[in-house]
């Protein structure tokens, strides 16, 4: 310490370091927490598996395919400057060129 003004580290402080003597009240604790973790995590994927199942049992994907005539939703455009209740909700039909 005094002739290179820091404290070196040596292997026996690293083993020392993992050495740590742990309270038994402590470890139960520890093994309580692992325990609900474990089952937090266990309801969260089962919990996530239903929501699948229930969206993909009411909720078909469309099959469309190249050449068939599709409506655009008119929702979400800004730039069409009339009052709402006067603007068309779909527009089109538009042709589909290519699926991605």
């Amino acid at each position: 310490m005094l002739e290179k003004g820091w404290n070196p580290r040596l292997p026996y402080d690293t083993l020392k370091r993992d050495l740590v003597d742990i309270y038994p009240t402590a470890s139960s604790f520890k093994l309580i927490l692992d325990k609900a973790r474990h089952h937090a995590k266990r309801c969260m994927k089962d919990s996530s598996k239903y929501a699948k199942e229930r969206w993909d049992k009411s909720n078909k994907s469309p099959d469309l395919k190249i050449g068939d005539l599709v409506l655009v939703s008119t929702l979400n455009f800004n730039n069409i400057k009339s009052p709402k209740k006067l603007k068309h909700s779909f527009a089109g039909p538009f042709m589909i060129k290519a699926l991605h």
